[in-house]
């Protein structure tokens, strides 16, 4: 229902379909919940004694806006040891979420086109569209490959910004080096704005993942704490970019989330000494499981190389993704519409960040769905 004193931007989104999801998952006894885009794993103990002792230690107050020097020199030296650029900078952010919406209103003007590949992780029109700008999708279907050409050939006199996201959300999907050294190349020629969401970098089981920083000096890259320390709570992110652009991100965090919780960037600290290799071994194996049991169930999967998700093809037999997902749904297995995430509505989306016993459960009922 809508307001008189609300403003037009708010027409241009709608609650997401993932909330819904969630919502739902409230009001069921004992659902197979596979919709979660965050880690079931407990955060690490050294994590949690840190923000704890941070929190008793009265680091409780405003930190810099930029985020604590201990913590921005220890990001710092990771980012100059990977790529050497002399003019690159961090600062901390309210989330990854909090990145990308200072990014949105330091970069993109009412009209101009920012050009981001479908399927799409969810907030980006959402974005884009709340500061005017004006959305380009690039379709990847169907093995959500990114295509240089396609690219090329959508760029126009107002493309203002590339968004990148490998490993992707919801595909899974591991952009190859060319492709991603193409369109760094590609922003650096027409010098376009070139963002890259790496988020689940640390989620990757068969390779690493390139970043196009490693091509373009100017890209901005959108990292954070939450999928990897488990902390999705903590709203806790970082961004690395020119320092003209991180600059004038830190004016933009002033005058709207003031800082990163302070505490928990202590935790952040600690974080960053913490290995997780086991945790990203123990959903390398559920990867596996997931993938070859719907590909046994006879669904179409896509080579699925990093994050927590798999981006399934609706089985042949005229429902849409979203009527299929109701179908499961109605056998309490809960799992995200496709046409959440893109312009199509023919596959959804299935996050393993799941127990084996849920995993189990859930791909039982998707072969049932299957048959």
């Amino acid at each position: 229902m809508s307001h008189p004193w609300l403003a037009q931007r708010t027409s241009e989104f709608d609650s997401s379909g993932i909330r819904k999801v969630f919502d739902l998952a409230a009001k069921m006894a004992n659902p197979i919940n596979l919709s979660i885009g965050q880690p079931d794993f407990p955060v690490p103990d050294a994590v949690k004694d840190a923000a704890i002792d941070a929190i008793h230690s009265d680091k409780n107050g405003y930190s810099l806006t930029q985020g604590i020097p201990p913590l921005r020199e220890a990001l710092q030296s990771r980012v100059d040891a990977e790529y050497g650029h002399a003019d690159r900078q961090v600062m901390v952010t309210s989330g990854t979420s909090g990145a990308l919406v200072m990014a949105m209103l330091a970069m993109v003007d009412p009209g101009d086109e920012v050009i981001f590949m479908d399927p799409y992780f969810v907030m980006y029109p959402a974005l884009v569209r709340m500061v005017g700008g004006k959305c380009v999708m690039i379709d990847t279907y169907p093995d959500f490959a990114i295509d240089p050409d396609k690219v090329a050939a959508a760029i126009t006199p107002r493309t203002k910004l590339i968004m990148l996201n490998s490993p992707a959300n919801p595909t899974g999907v591991i952009a190859s080096k060319e492709s991603v050294r193409a369109i760094a190349e590609l922003a650096a020629k027409h010098n376009i704005a070139l963002l890259s969401d790496e988020i689940y970098r640390t989620f990757s089981y068969d390779s690493v993942p390139p970043s196009p920083a490693q091509w373009n000096d100017q890209t901005l890259v959108v990292d954070g704490f939450s999928k990897t320390y488990g902390v999705t709570g903590w709203r806790l992110g970082w961004i690395h970019g020119p320092a003209a652009i991180i600059d004038k991100l830190t004016m933009l965090q002033q005058y709207t989330f003031v800082c990163a919780p302070h505490p928990l960037q202590w935790a952040g600290l600690a974080a960053l000494e913490t290995d997780m290799s086991a945790q990203v071994a123990e959903y390398q194996v559920r990867r596996d499981y997931v993938v070859s049991g719907l590909r046994e169930a006879g669904y179409e999967v896509a080579p699925t190389g990093g994050a927590f998700y798999v981006f399934p093809k609706v089985p042949d037999g005229g429902a849409t993704g979203a009527e299929f997902v109701l179908r499961a749904i109605e056998r309490e297995l809960l799992i995200i519409p496709g046409n959440i995430f893109s312009e199509r509505d023919t596959h959804f989306r299935i996050s393993y960040a799941a127990t084996m016993e849920t995993l189990q459960r859930g791909l039982e009922v998707l072969r049932e769905l299957a048959e």
